[in-house]
């Protein structure tokens, strides 16, 4: 079974290793994990890290735009199979 590391040791992990003041296996044994499960994290931090700082109405505006766009997305194939059983009803008549 996995174990679970929390998001805080992630972070401090992955910020040590930024820094290089020490090697993978170094801070994975502190830590008690893989030495590329920090190099993960390292990538993740530095990947992701922009999104910290984002405002939170883009992050917000970006929710509800994918929400809006999973919403019509339904209604088309919603519209399709409605479409679809009306030509079969007419088909039965």
């Amino acid at each position: 079974m996995r174990k679970k590391i929390e998001a805080g040791i992630k972070l401090r992990a992955a910020l040590e290793a930024y820094k290089g003041e020490k090697t993978m296996a170094e801070i994975g044994s502190k830590y008690g994990v893989h030495p590329n499960m920090v190099t993960r994290w390292k990538h993740e931090l530095l990947e992701k890290g922009v999104s910290v700082f984002d405002s939170k109405k883009d992050h917000k505006a970006a929710e509800a735009q994918e929400k809006i766009d999973d919403l019509h997305k339904n209604i088309g194939e919603l519209t399709m199979e409605r479409d679809w059983l009306k030509k079969k009803l007419e088909i039965l008549e």
